[in-house]
């Protein structure tokens, strides 16, 4: 684990505090410190929300916001209805008007997240992680929270900081990245594959183990969902399932074909709180596919549910070159004997396997590539 890039133990440790600035209700706005930045002393502003006064201690979820985003108050909201306690941190250096805090951290800007001359200190990622960290300090330090159960999810670059957290702050209980995912250099958005076009070997090297979740995922111990859609122009499929590969903690996957990208289609997901809700209110879990076998133009898997599993799909593609851009077929599969069933048509490239609930609910296996010239194959691969 790359523990020097931050100061682990003393980031653990610290008491943070943090001033109110406003309160509506069960929400309150507030400030935090945070990392130097150029010298400069730094804060973070966020909104924190406590559900109303319980018996017990109430579990917890720290929303981690993507590009263009902020501290949203309604994400908070989201959570502190459904009985959770939630921290919505604004990671670039704004405060609740939405105007630059005079005390704020670098800006959300592909200039402080890939510039790597302006040093490690200066950069996007260390500010945002160590934020991350604080804001699990101000919900472990609170009497009304359960410290044993907190959740963090991020959204797009808030998955990109999901992935990164879920690998160094092990006090969590469970990670969910919405679209991101690590392996950034091998493939990700054009813009960003650009930036690293233009960097020196030495440069790409500084970035990939300090600012790529790669470098930190194969220290993830803890249960983590991987929610996303099969053309993310951010974060493809084989970057993801790169970076699922490497987790070692239990995995589930939630592939719908074609999600969109954005914050409230990111947070939106049922499966995402039914996921939680098993881990911290022993409430049934998500069914799983436990794993996959192809022979020849024939793909099964196991799986074992608690919930009736309304439908069974096979989705694929044909298409080959860049993943983002493949057209993604879903057709019905079969079930029998808690195994799903399905015949490849001819030409497949990639495909999955996933299923539905009664209620909606989707979970699905990770994706195989084929020898598109027909060779008969044989994979075994488990979640």
């Amino acid at each position: 684990m790359q523990m020097t890039n931050w100061d682990i133990e003393k980031l653990f440790s610290e008491k943070t505090s943090y001033d109110v600035i406003l309160s509506e209700g069960r929400i309150s706005g507030i400030l935090y410190e945070n990392e130097p930045c150029h010298g400069k002393a730094t804060k973070v502003f966020a909104y924190l929300g406590i559900p109303e006064k319980t018996d017990t201690k109430v579990p917890a979820i720290i929303c981690i916001h993507g590009g263009g985003g902020k501290a949203f108050k309604e994400w908070v909201e989201l959570w502190v209805k459904r009985g959770y306690a939630a921290i919505a941190m604004d990671l670039g250096g704004m405060g609740p008007d939405g105007e630059r805090l005079a005390c704020g951290g670098p800006e959300q800007t592909h200039e402080a997240k890939f510039t790597v001359s302006l040093g490690w200190q200066n950069l996007w990622t260390y500010h945002a992680v160590a934020a991350i960290i604080r804001a699990n300090n101000i919900l472990r330090l609170d009497t009304r929270i359960d410290p044993g159960c907190i959740a963090a999810t991020g959204i797009s670059w808030g998955g990109y900081l999901t992935c990164i957290i879920s690998g160094i702050d092990n006090r969590l209980s469970c990670a969910i990245p919405v679209y991101g995912c690590g392996f950034i250099q091998d493939n990700s958005a054009a813009d960003w594959m650009n930036i690293f076009s233009k960097m020196s070997a030495e440069e790409k090297k500084f970035w990939h183990d300090k600012c790529d979740p790669a470098a930190y995922l194969g220290k993830t111990q803890m249960p983590v969902m991987f929610v996303t859609g099969t053309n993310d122009f951010a974060y493809p499929l084989d970057s993801l399932k790169k970076s699922y590969s490497i987790v070692k903690g239990q995995l589930t996957l939630c592939v719908r074909r074609e999600m969109p990208h954005g914050h409230e289609h990111g947070w939106a997901p049922r499966e995402i709180q039914v996921y939680i809700d098993n881990l911290f209110r022993k409430t049934p879990p998500l069914p799983k596919i436990s794993s996959m076998t192809v022979k020849g133009s024939h793909a099964s898997a196991t799986f074992a549910s608690e919930m009736k599993v309304s439908a069974v799909y096979l989705l694929y593609t044909k298409d080959k070159g860049t993943w983002q851009t493949r057209k993604w077929v879903q057709v019905p599969a079969k079930q029998e004997n808690g195994r799903i069933s399905a015949n490849l048509p001819s030409d497949v490239t990639v495909f999955y396997l996933a299923m539905e609930t009664d209620d909606g609910l989707w979970v699905s296996s990770q994706h195989e590539e084929i020898d598109v010239r027909g060779a008969n194959t044989s994979i075994q691969a488990s979640l």
